[in-house]
């Protein structure tokens, strides 16, 4: 009689199956969250362009009540254009920020106002405005 020493195989690692599985869990997952967080980009960056624009909207009025009219443009907020109660730069940062889309801010002086605007994001129809 022989005596075989049985050679038991010790493996490490997955079977396909269990690889398989986990992928297929993980793109059931994906399916689920990723359409629960695309819109949340879109509303975030919209929230920032109406916080900016809040921001130069109140450094505009700060100006306009050193000064007694408004700037000519928004860089008379940051550089100054000539006037003698000019106390700025009204933007703490040095800077005109552009907006989430990396356009920059329009702004425009009619009468006793003022407008700033940002165009919204690409493909869109309704911009982001000051009068909102």
């Amino acid at each position: 009689m022989n005596n075989r020493k049985r050679i038991e195989r010790h493996t490490s690692g997955f079977t396909l199956v269990e690889v398989l599985l986990v992928i297929v869990i993980i793109g059931i997952i994906a399916g689920i969250a990723l359409p629960n967080l695309a819109g949340k980009t879109e509303k975030a960056m919209l929230g920032k362009a109406k916080s900016e624009i809040a921001n130069l909207s109140m450094a505009v009025d700060l100006y306009e009540v050193d000064n007694g009219a408004f700037p000519s443009s928004l860089d008379g907020l940051i550089n100054n254009p000539g006037m003698p109660n000019w106390y700025g730069p009204y933007m703490k940062k040095g800077k005109i920020p552009g907006d989430p889309w990396g356009q920059p801010y329009t702004y425009t002086v009619s009468g006793n106002g003022y407008e700033i605007r940002s165009g919204g994001p690409p493909g869109k129809s309704k911009p982001v405005s000051s009068n909102d």
